[in-house]
Order: structure tokens, then sequence, then C-alpha cells
């Protein structure tokens, strides 16, 4: 047993321990057998980084491995992206077109070698190749591809690059401006691989905890404070803090970095804006590249990089897929339960015998595409949990009545006559804030964007005492106005023409406009539609202080801001007011009304008026949250939503409310923002019917 404990496989974790004092007999050697059809309640491997072993195989010239891309063993490698079915067999998988030659086949059979049983094994005599094309699908190289892609790449070519779970679009850092143009993404941050911690270090401020997961089998992209003197990254994260940098992972990045001379280059997801990420080859040359390093293994199931961001001892999930998923959580309940998300950022759940588990980043189901891989990807899953749509207890949806996902389980609920159930947008994201931390009880400040609400309005700033039964909405923030809707999101200049027109400060108002826009808007104020959204008021105070007056991409006026609430102090008076109704509601306009009166000449005035501003904002919400948790004897306070990616925020927050002698939660497990959705969903839905009987 100690042997076992101190042994164990990279890849292998124990669940549980039993012991059984008796003796068995009848057995008198070890065999693998080829596995049967049976219940399916494993839980299917993850993509996992090349291992050490395969990395000194990859660049040992002896080695019949030597820079082979697909290097690979039973402590490493593609996993999921590569299954089709289990249980997990080489004809299960993608691996099964391609026939292990003698030498992989002795190895496979042989219990003393590392790939005994290692299932994407392969060799360059038997394995999958890369291919070099130009544009059009035109070969290029199929003799030394990857060696000739870099020195194109280092060269100044824009290449896109085919992964285990999709395709990458690579250029060195002088070429972003380029690729910008192409794609149509002037700010959008990319990510970048470098070529080792030396290397990232040169660029970004590193901790143990950063370095951790940057060299972790999981090897995820870690958001990292970008060091002052890092211009070269100025392209790359425009306006941010962080640049989101990751390690090499597979055998091709390895080889690709062995024969490029630069020490980093942009590897960021190649796909149409807003579409899935490509996977197929045929999908490759549709994109906007100059050459195209393709390999031909048929990539199963799509996986999108996860975005990890350290905060104190914990992690937050920007994106959980590749390496983290699946992912599975015990749950109360045994219901067979399948939630579906939001709109955008979107993942699903689904539980089976009291474990949840969740799939991959699917992403914004608002274009047609990423429907369509919502569909596949939730079909996927059950299948490989051995589930029928026809053995789902009940469908998980948002409230919100146009959201795709929930049109889809709407058709599945009338399809298969399966109860439907519409949770709350804030509601969910507490919920899953309280399984990531196992408790049961919360009062939460669910900050974020807009979710809608039981009123019909969009709420976004709130203060919930939740638990998995109900949720009582204890306060918020003041509502203000969206004119033009969703066109307010994509240009807070309407949100700051709003606020300043309701203020009486019209020449404050007309000052972000132009004349003809401002009859327009003027128009438009009495019938606009109402939000209580944090990440509005960010927005609004973004646009005000002149760092971000357009969004080009999701959350870009507040993510610019956080880079001034970062370096800024609380050395400005900003007094908040709070009005009781059903509800405490705090006063966002008046703040605005004080931030109008103060000047603001240089840089620093920026980022002090808005530490200033934000600070004040939360100090009074965890004021009323605090009250909430006095009066119910809840010790917890937990912050929740997109706008919890916001490291300076969360400290604040932090220190507030551990200055009330309260405990502080946030996540660690479940992604912060709409990833997690579909999790809070299911363990309201679970928990619900489990109450109902």
């Amino acid at each position: 047993m100690n042997a076992l404990l101190k042994k164990l496989p990279p890849l292998a974790a124990i669940d549980k321990i039993e012991v059984i004092d008796e003796p068995i007999a009848g057995y008198d050697d070890f065999k693998i057998l080829n596995s049967s059809e049976g219940e399916k309640t494993s839980v299917t491997p993850v993509d996992t980084a090349i291992c050490e072993e395969c990395v000194k195989e990859l660049f040992d010239e002896d080695n019949r491995r030597y820079l082979f891309p697909f290097i690979n063993c039973t402590s490493c490698g593609a996993r999921f992206s590569v299954i089709e079915n289990v249980p997990y067999d080489r004809a299960n998988t993608s691996m099964r077109e391609f026939k292990m030659c003698e030498e992989c086949l002795a190895e496979y059979r042989d219990p003393m070698d590392r790939r005994f049983h290692a299932q994407t094994t392969s060799c360059p005599r038997c394995g999958p190749k890369y291919t070099l094309y130009g544009r059009k699908g035109v070969v290029m190289d199929e003799k030394n591809p990857i060696e000739t892609f870099a020195q194109l790449v280092d060269e100044g070519a824009i290449g896109i690059a085919k992964s285990w779970g999709g395709m990458h679009l690579i250029c060195t850092f002088d070429q972003a401006t380029r690729v910008r143009e192409l794609y149509g993404r002037p700010a959008k941050p990319f990510a970048v691989m470098f070529r080792d911690l030396n290397a990232i270090a040169k660029y970004v401020e590193l901790d143990e905890d950063e370095e951790k997961l940057l060299t972790s089998a999981r090897r995820p992209i870690v958001l990292l404070d970008k060091r002052s003197s890092s211009d070269d990254l100025s392209a790359i994260s425009p306006g941010l803090r962080t640049v989101g940098a990751y390690s090499p992972y597979s055998g091709l990045h390895y080889v690709l970095f062995r024969h490029l001379q630069s020490e980093g280059i942009v590897m960021t997801s190649a796909n149409v804006s807003g579409e899935p990420m490509a996977t197929s080859n045929e999908e490759a040359f549709n994109l906007n590249a100059d050459y195209f390093l393709l390999h031909n293994r048929r990539i199963v199931n799509r996986l999108d990089d996860s975005v990890v961001q350290c905060y104190e001892r914990g992690k937050f999930f920007l994106r959980k897929s590749r390496g983290f998923i699946p992912t599975t959580i015990k749950v109360p309940y045994n219901d067979r339960i399948l939630s579906l998300g939001a709109g955008e950022n979107v993942s699903t759940s689904i539980t089976k015998e009291g474990i949840l588990y969740t799939s991959q980043y699917i992403g914004s189901t608002f274009h047609y595409p990423t429907v369509e891989f919502l569909a596949s990807g939730t079909e996927h899953m059950m299948k490989l949990l051995g589930l029928r749509m026809a053995e789902i207890d009940a469908i998980g949806v948002d409230l919100h009545p146009r959201y795709p996902t929930k049109k889809y389980g709407k058709k599945l609920s009338e399809d298969y006559s399966i109860e439907l159930v519409e949770v709350q947008h804030h509601w969910a994201h507490a919920a899953s804030l309280m399984l990531d931390r196992g408790v049961e009880e919360i009062v939460a400040l669910a900050l974020d964007g807009t979710g809608y609400g039981v009123d019909r309005k969009a709420w976004g700033g709130e203060i919930m005492h939740s638990r998995y039964s109900r949720f009582e909405r204890v306060g918020s923030l003041e509502e203000i106005p969206l004119i033009g809707g969703e066109m307010a999101i994509k240009d807070p200049r309407r949100l700051v023409f709003a606020i300043f027109s309701l203020l009486g400060r019209d020449a404050d108002a007309a000052s972000f406009v132009n004349e003809k826009e401002a009859n327009v808007m003027e128009k438009l104020l009495t019938k606009a539609p109402k939000t209580s959204s944090f990440g509005r008021v960010l927005d609004a105070l973004s646009c005000y202080l002149g760092i971000c007056q357009r969004m080009t991409y999701d959350g870009e006026p507040a993510m610019k801001l956080e880079r001034y609430l970062a370096r800024g102090e609380p050395t400005y008076e900003f007094e908040t007011f709070v009005e009781r109704k059903d509800r405490k509601i705090v006063m966002t306009l008046p703040l605005f009304a004080q931030l109008a009166g103060y000047r603001i000449s240089t840089e620093k005035d920026k980022a002090d008026i808005a530490y200033s501003f934000v600070y004040a904002l939360i100090k009074e919400m965890v004021e009323i949250a605090a009250d909430a948790s006095g009066s119910t004897g809840i010790p917890y306070i937990g912050l929740t939503g997109g706008v919890s990616y916001d490291v300076p925020i969360v400290r604040m927050a932090e220190e507030l409310v551990k200055e009330k002698g309260l405990k502080f939660l946030t996540h660690d497990k479940i992604p912060n923002g709409d990833g997690g959705i579909s999790a809070g969903q299911n363990a309201i839905v679970g928990h619900l019917r489990n109450k109902e009987r």
C-alpha cells in the first residue's frame, strides 16, 4: 500500500481506499484483457502535457522517435481530444486509423515498458504526420515541415498550426498588428507561448504558484503581470496590465521552438470571429494565413486552451478546457440533470449517480456554428457517460427568453418530455460558488455584465442571500439606462450620456457625443431598458476617464480600467447613498455627479479617482451584505460573476469583508464567470427536485 501511494503514476489519483482483510486465492499472474461493454462510470482522461521522459527521447538523436511531434506514453499526451467513446481503447480513438508497427506493438505489450497499453502510442513509421501547405492547400514541404514553418514564422509569416484540440494562429510579436488587421481584432488580447520559464520571466512577473501552473501537466494559459520594460508585449494585450502566457505542452511545440529563433510567439485560437476554433484541415484553409502546418489525425473533441489567473493560493478559471476537462464534482442528488449555461462562455453540465461532469468550453452561442458545437458536445458527453436523452430527468436553462441555450433546452424538453427548469442567472452564479466552496448558504455579491432578472429587467450588481432552494435579492445597484439596449454595451458613451442627462448635466453628457448622436440618444433615453449591472458602471467609468470609449471585444472597457485600479489609491472622497425599497439600492448616479466635480489632469489622477470611486461602491455593497449576514447568521460573504476576475476589486472586497470578521469566499475549481453557470444551474435543479420529494 505504501509503495502504491509513493509510486502512483503521474496522471493517477486515488479517490478511495478499502482494505479487505481476507486472503485472496486463485490468481498467479496479471493480465490486461480486452475491454467489454459495461456501465460507463469512469472519468474520461484529460489531455496532458508531454512528460520529461518523452522530452528526453524527443531530442535524443539515437532514439527512433527523435523529433517526432506525436511522441507520448502512458503518462502524457492527447486523451479527451481523440476519444470517440469509452472504454479508453485505441479502437475508440482517432488513433485507430494508424496501425502500430512491430516495435510500437512490442512496447504496448510489455508490462515493463512505460508505453504498456498506451493507447495513442506511435512512431514516425506508423503514426500521424505533419505537412506544410501554402494558401489553397498547395503542398510546400512534407520532409521537414516544422523546421520550414519555423523559419517562415521567424521571417514574418503568419501561420496556422494544427494542435491536439484545434488550430492555433501563430506569428512573431512584431506581426501582431498585421494579424489584428487581417482578423478584425483591433484590441483583443492574444495568448503567447514562450520557449521556457526563463524566457517568460524576461517579459512578465512570476510567483511560485504561477510557475507551478505554467510547468504543470495541465499547462494552461496563465494571466501574468507584464514587466514595465516589456514594450514587446504592448501590441499583444493593448491597454491591459496582464498577458496570457503558456509553456510548450506538445511534441510539436518543443520541436517548433528548437527551430525558432524567437523566444516567444503569438499562439492564439484560430477561428472566424465569434465562431468555435477550427478543427479540420478543410476549415483551416478558410482562415487567413500565409502557411498551414497541418497533421492527418482527426480531432474528435474541440479543446480550447484553458485560461487561469492565480489569486492568493487559489485560481480563477476564465476558460476551463484543455487539461482540466472533463472535470467532476460530487453532488448530493442522484437525478440525471442536463444544464446548458447562459449565452456566452457556455459550458454544459451533466449529473449521473451523484457526480457532476462539466464539458469543455463551448463559447458564444449567439453564433450558429457554436450552437451546433453545443449540441454535438452535449451529445458526445452523454455518449461517454452512457446516457440517452430519454433518461434525463430535468434540463436547467437560463431565464433569458432569447438565449439559444434556452431554445435548445426547450426543444429537447419538448422532444423527450423532460422537465424544463428556468434558473435566474445570478442565482446560478451564487450556486456555482457555493458548489465550488462546499457551502449550503451564502450572501453573495454577484457582479457581472447583465443577466435576465425575475422582474424581466437586466440585473448585474446584486447582493443575494442564496440557498440552493431559493434566493432573496437583499440589495443591488441603482438602475441606469441602456440607450439602444445591446448597443450601449458596445458603445459605453451611451451609458455616460444617459447618466449625465439624468443628473441634469447636459453639457457633460453632450461632451462625449456629437450633436446628431445627442439628438438621437435623447429621444431613446426615456424608453431605454435599465440595468443594475456593476459591469456597465465600470464601462461608464472607463469611458468617462478616457480609458476606453468603444468596446471591440467582450468586457474591454472594464478590463482596461483594471490597469488603473491596480495602481490607484483611495485618495478621493466619494459619499455613497442607499435607497430602501423592497431591497437596499446603492445609488450610482450621485457617485458620477461627484466624479464630475473632480479635476483629472494626470494618469495618476485617473488611477486614484478610479480606485476611490470603485472602492466606495464595493464598501457600501459589503456593508449591505454584512447586515444580511448578521441577520441570517451566515458567516460567509462571497464574490462571483464576471467582475470577480478583476483582482483589484477582489482585494478590496476581501479586505472589507475580513474587517467585518466574516469569511470571504471566491472561486477555485468552477469558473467565476458564465463558464460556471451550468454547474450552478445543475446544483439548483438537483436540490429543488430533492426538496420536492
